[in-house]
């Protein structure tokens, strides 16, 4: 791997941890936005591996999927997956979504988005 790459796993490694040490603490908000975070820069980490250009500076996953190619080897599940973590990027954020969005986020629904996502992160790397 490059050091592009290596950064960008690295960084979606750490973020992943820092989704389960927010689930342990019951911090149910920052557990969707860190998942939404190890999978943007594990697609960042793809992208800088098939293309000659450094990934964009965007947070939408479903964009960043289709730009690199990788949208075309993802089954049905995992761009579903993809859908169910889009919108926690953004709304995590914002106060005027918190409420409507921490109501959403229960212990056993962070489980199943953690799950989702250490699956999807695995498919990733195995694709490096």
């Amino acid at each position: 791997m490059n050091d592009k790459v290596t950064y960008w796993v690295e960084m979606s490694d750490y973020d992943f941890d820092t989704a389960k040490a927010m689930l342990e603490t019951k911090r149910y908000l920052y557990v969707a936005f860190m998942c939404h975070q190890t999978i943007e820069k594990i697609l960042k980490a793809y992208w800088s591996k098939v293309l000659e250009e450094p990934p964009l500076k965007i947070h939408n996953l479903s964009r960043l999927a289709e730009k690199s190619g990788l949208d075309k080897d993802m089954s049905e599940g995992q761009t579903d997956f993809i859908d169910e973590l889009e919108p926690l990027n953004i709304e995590a954020r914002y106060p005027s979504y918190k409420e409507r969005l921490m109501k959403s986020l229960t212990a056993d629904r962070c489980k199943d988005l953690i799950e989702q996502t250490d699956k999807l992160r695995t498919w990733i790397k195995s694709k490096l």
